[in-house]
């Protein structure tokens, strides 16, 4: 029987693995609106009370890839999309309320909705898409010294980029040559870049945290200890 020819490797084709084809971010934000009206979401948080529901206010109205809108909040350590909030011990949403006209809705606001699909859609690149000040008062917890202190610093504006990332912008005082400081101006930075930063309070807990509150003042130490 005459010997099997196994050929030689120089005669071996090597075939690549075709690459998966990346998948989408459908939940990347592609727009986005801030909130003019003071509207909040309400959440449930079971750790501080099973019997009432929280408000906060929202920072801004968003529409996703995946063609979803959604409120979105300043929450710990970055931005919270409604849609995330999903623990009852810690932050459920439970829908939305406007304090003017007192009155309860589930759904983004009309006027909104609009102003978004008339908005064009961001590329999918890294680059600066939209700024938008702050209206809600978020300040960032930052850490200062050696001694481990803090500061609380004022969001300034906010920064979405192509790839769905939003940014808090804050000041570096000591490089600002006009004031008052607005959205744009080249003394800002990203809080979340910076290895100071820990975390995002609302306006009237880090006001509480000014005036020495003891309560919130020892909230924001357990937080950064």
């Amino acid at each position: 029987m005459a010997p099997r020819n196994t050929g030689t490797s120089s005669s071996a084709t090597i075939l690549p693995f075709p690459r998966r084809a990346q998948r989408p971010d459908n939940r990347r934000i592609l727009r986005i609106i801030p909130d003019l009206e003071g509207n909040c979401l309400l959440y449930s948080h079971h750790a501080l009370s099973t019997e009432k529901l929280f408000a906060i206010k929202i920072l801004a109205w968003a529409q996703l890839a995946d063609q979803r809108f959604v409120a979105l909040v300043p929450w710990l350590t970055g931005v919270a999309k409604c849609t995330d909030l999903q623990n009852p011990q810690d932050g459920q949403s439970q829908g939305y309320y406007a304090p003017a006209p007192q009155r309860t809705f589930s759904e983004i606001p009309p006027q909104y909705r609009a102003a978004l699909e008339a908005m064009p859609a961001n590329s999918d690149s890294n680059g600066l898409v939209q700024e938008f000040a702050d209206l809600v008062g978020t300040h960032a917890a930052m850490i200062t010294g050696e001694e481990q202190s803090f500061a609380l610093e004022p969001v300034v504006s906010w920064r979405l980029y192509g790839d769905g990332r939003l940014e808090a912008m804050i000041a570096d005082t000591d490089k600002a040559t006009q004031f008052p400081i607005l959205s744009g101006d080249p003394c800002l930075y990203s809080a979340q870049q910076s290895g100071n930063f820990r975390y995002f309070f609302q306006y009237h807990i880090a006001n509480q945290i000014k005036a020495g509150g003891q309560i919130a003042t020892r909230a924001l130490q357990q937080l950064l200890s």
